[in-house]
């Protein structure tokens, strides 16, 4: 599903930051992984190349068969339409429409007939659990709910890569533990490959490995004992 391959990513300012310093680094489809490190050390940037929100300043970054480094902006946007969805730390619902329509952005985005989306979009409310809110607006949720209608949006496009930034950083333990265990059913049940990128253990002993990085390089790569199956 995912391959990197010497990966270098480098911003100039004042002086240049090397984010990224060489990364090699493969994941299967359907692994559940983690990604952990301190502050600075290119989690963030990682994502984000494998989202295809950027690009790298050298090397390869493969995602589903497509050469990320290597694309043009619209064909990177295409990419994002259809093989990827995100979750993150704040949510990111627009607050004046009602659940159900946050949920069928993507679809409507990309052109889906009002029919299908209604089916697709009921389908995953019923799948995080949500299927009697849809008619209530983001702030008549709780945090835990409102990170479920946003798993709802990532799930309504059916892209095969899910990448989540610090899906349980606003949530308390229970609730945080709640959408641990809703993403380890969505990667058993349909297939999906996850990336999350935390700080959180708990979150990291929910996937079946965990890549820890320092400096931008892979300073760790290792299973997790009862992970995501």
């Amino acid at each position: 599903m995912l391959k990197l391959h010497d990966v270098i990513k480098t911003y100039d300012g004042k002086s240049e930051v090397k984010a990224l310093a060489g990364i090699n680094l493969a994941i299967g489809a359907g692994e559940m992984v983690a990604i952990m490190g301190p502050s600075g050390s290119g989690k963030s940037t990682l994502l984000n190349l494998l989202g295809g929100l950027d690009v790298p300043t050298s090397g390869q970054v493969v995602v589903a068969g497509t050469d990320l480094a290597g694309e043009t902006e619209k064909g990177r946007s295409l990419f994002r339409r259809s093989k990827v969805s995100y979750i993150f730390q704040a949510y990111h619902l627009m607050p004046t429409l009602k659940v159900s329509q946050n949920v069928a952005l993507p679809l409507h985005l990309a052109g889906m007939a009002t029919g299908e989306i209604e089916k697709k979009v009921a389908q995953a409310l019923k799948e995080v659990g949500l299927e009697a809110r849809g008619s209530h607006l983001p702030d008549e949720l709780s945090g835990g709910e409102r990170q479920r209608a946003a798993i709802a949006r990532a799930l309504v496009t059916d892209a095969p890569l899910l990448l989540a930034d610090e899906p349980t950083g606003n949530l308390d333990s229970a609730r945080g533990a709640e959408i641990l265990e809703l993403l380890k059913t969505i990667n058993r049940e349909r297939g999906t490959t996850i990336v999350i990128v935390t700080h959180d253990h708990n979150a990291a002993s929910a996937c079946n490995r965990l890549i820890k990085l320092r400096d931008g390089k892979v300073e760790g790569d290792s299973s997790v004992s009862g992970g995501a199956a």
